[in-house]
C-alpha cells in the first residue's frame, strides 16, 4: 500500500500551480522545524559548523529558513518530473552564465557540470539537456513505484541516466569524450568503494568524491557549476566557473577545488542549500565526529 501512496501523492501535487506548491512547502518546513526531528537537528548542526561568524539567533533563523526551502524543493519535484520542458522553460525567469556553459561546449572536449544540492536541483538536468545531450548518474530508489516515476521524470529530453557502478562511470567517460555534458552531484559523501579524500568544505573536513578528478584528468574536459535558485515567479539558472584548482593533477588540490566550487554556489543563497544532509560523516578516526545527538 505504502509503495503506491507516495507516487500517488506526487502525481496529485504535480497538478498544482508552482506558487501553491511553494506555500505548501513553506508550511511543511515550519512543521519539520516544530517537530525538531532528525532533519532539523542536522540542519542546525551543519549551519553551526559552517557559519561560526553568525550569532546563535542568526544561525537559528537560517536553519529554519533552510528547512522551508528544502521542503519547497520536495513539493516542486513532482511538477518538474511530470510536466514538459516547455512548461519548465516558462518558469525559468532568467539565466546567468548560460554563455559560460555554451562557450565551454564549443571547445569540443565535453563539459562536466557540478550540480550541488542547492536551490531546486531537479531543474538543472532539463536545462542542461536543452543545451546538449546530458548523461547523469542515478541511484535507484527502494520503492519500485517511486523509482519508476522519478526515473521517467529525469529521463526526458536528451537525458541518459547512468547506473552508479563501473558501467555508469564508463558512460560518463564516453559522454565527455563525445563532447557532450555530464552532470554530477558533487556534494554527496562517497561510498567506501567509490573512493574519497578528506578536504575542507565551508571550513570543515569533509570526505569528498575523487570521481571528478579522474574524469577531468582522463578526458581534459571543462568544468563549471550550475544550480537553479528559487526566485519570485520561478527559477533563476546560475552557471559559474569552477574553482581553477579542480583542474590540478594533484588529487588533494583538485578535491579542495571541487569543494570550493560547491561553496561558491552555496554562499550565493545559503538558505537554499540542503543542510539536512549529513555532509560531515564517514571521516577517519582522527577527525572529530559530528551529529552526536539522538534521533
Amino acid at each position: 500500500m505504502k509503495d503506491h501512496l507516495a507516487p500517488l501523492l506526487v502525481k496529485l501535487f504535480a497538478r498544482l500551480p508552482l506558487c501553491l506548491l511553494r506555500v505548501l512547502g513553506n508550511l511543511l518546513g515550519r512543521f519539520m522545524w516544530l517537530l525538531n526531528g532528525r532533519a532539523a537537528k542536522i540542519t542546525r548542526e551543519n549551519i553551526r559548523l559552517c557559519f561560526p561568524e553568525l550569532t546563535p539567533v542568526e544561525q537559528t533563523a537560517l536553519a529554519k529558513q533552510s528547512l522551508q526551502e528544502t521542503a519547497k524543493t520536495a513539493m516542486e519535484a513532482g511538477a518538474i518530473w511530470r510536466n514538459s520542458w516547455a512548461w519548465l522553460d516558462g518558469k525559468i525567469v532568467t539565466k546567468e552564465g548560460d554563455d559560460v556553459l555554451r562557450s565551454k561546449l564549443a571547445q569540443g572536449k565535453g563539459v562536466l557540470v557540478l550540480a550541488p544540492h542547492h536551490g531546486n536541483w531537479e531543474v538543472v538536468a532539463p536545462y542542461l539537456a536543452s543545451v546538449a545531450n546530458l548523461t547523469a548518474m542515478y541511484q535507484p530508489l527502494e520503492n519500485p513505484k517511486m523509482d519508476e516515476l522519478v526515473l521517467a521524470g529525469r529521463s526526458k529530453l536528451n537525458i541518459s541516466m547512468a547506473p552508479t557502478n563501473r558501467k555508469g562511470v564508463m558512460m560518463l567517460f564516453k559522454a565527455l569524450q563525445g563532447g557532450t555534458i555530464v552532470g554530477i552531484l558533487p556534494d554527496q559523501v562517497p561510498a567506501k568503494e567509490a573512493g574519497g579524500e578528506v578536504a575542507s568544505f565551508m571550513g570543515q573536513p569533509a570526505l569528498t568524491m575523487t570521481l571528478v578528478h579522474g574524469l577531468v584528468q582522463r578526458t581534459g574536459c571543462a568544468v563549471c557549476s550550475c544550480y537553479a535558485e528559487r526566485v519570485d515567479g520561478g527559477f533563476k539558472i546560475v552557471v559559474m566557473e569552477a574553482d581553477p584548482a579542480i583542474y590540478s593533477e594533484d588529487l588533494q588540490t583538485s578535491v579542495a577545488g571541487l569543494n570550493a566550487s560547491v561553496a561558491a554556489c552555496v554562499k550565493r543563497a545559503p538558505a537554499q542549500y540542503q543542510w539536512e544532509y549529513k555532509r560531515f560523516r564517514r571521516l577517519p578516526p582522527e577527525y572529530p565526529k559530528c551529529y552526536q545527538f539522538k534521533r
